[in-house]
């Protein structure tokens, strides 16, 4: 076993960086509507309609089954619910060829098995 530290739990268990940052974002999508509901003190219902989802949506949800949310939906129901979102874009540190100085992207979990 490693004792490689990351920045994210979805760092160590996805192998893509970019698979990796999309669960992350919709990590933190899904958390927000989450605590919005719990805020505001909505039953399962009663947050459906203002997310304009059905009910075993805000389930699915409420029970961070984040493999059935895409971005797309997340963002969605956060502009039914008439909550923003900002987003800031920056660069990553990635090791490229043409920059080999440049700091490298940390081993994926089961790269660190298979070593």
């Amino acid at each position: 076993m490693s004792d490689k530290a990351f920045k994210s739990v979805w760092d160590a268990i996805e192998d893509d960086p970019a698979q990796a940052a999309n669960m992350k974002h919709r990590s933190a999508l899904m958390m927000a509507i989450s605590e919005h509901i719990k805020a505001k003190g909505l039953n399962q219902t009663e947050a459906a309609r203002l997310f304009a989802v059905s009910q075993p949506r805000i389930s699915d949800l409420m029970r961070g089954k984040i493999g059935m949310f895409s971005i797309d939906t997340l963002v969605a129901m956060l502009a039914a619910a008439g909550i923003g979102i900002d987003i800031r874009v920056r660069p990553t540190r990635v090791r490229t060829l043409n920059n080999p100085e440049r700091q490298a992207t940390p081993k994926t979990a089961r790269q660190r098995v298979a070593a």
